[in-house]
């Protein structure tokens, strides 16, 4: 049976916005000096983007958050094995604040950035796996 054209387009979208997310990470990473701030920002939106995408194929709803623990509880309760996954991007959920901001004393550390895209690209990745290949950008 085809596959409704809306869901898979609106779906797409979500993912296409997420690689959209990534690359912008990964241009951050490459600048000279590294926009650290930057990359774990994208990271985080890429995971949050991705995970909302799965949650519109399976049709469930979701309000406007950034907090990854709820999306990926609500994801979860469609996979289960999604969980461990999602319990360790968890901690993505700050990057949609922190650093955004003048008055942040640090910033990221390089190690923290690399491991922040390294998790948002796992995310991207196993999320899309989870579905038809018509929803891929």
């Amino acid at each position: 049976m085809p596959h409704d054209p809306e869901r898979v387009a609106e779906v797409r979208s979500w993912f296409s916005r997420a690689e959209s997310d990534l690359r912008a990470a990964e241009v951050s990473r490459s600048a000279e000096p590294p926009l650290l701030d930057v990359v774990v920002f994208h990271a985080q939106q890429a995971a949050e983007k991705s995970m909302k995408g799965f949650l519109c194929w399976h049709d469930r709803p979701f309000r406007k958050t950034h907090n990854l623990i709820e999306i990926g509880e609500a994801c979860a309760a469609i996979l289960s094995a999604l969980e461990p996954l999602l319990r360790r991007a968890a901690h993505l959920s700050e990057y949609a604040w922190r650093y955004r901001y003048p008055g942040e004393p640090e910033e990221p550390t390089s190690a923290e950035a690399d491991e922040a895209l390294t998790l948002a690209h796992e995310v991207h990745r196993t999320m899309l796996d989870q579905l038809p290949e018509a929803v891929r950008p």
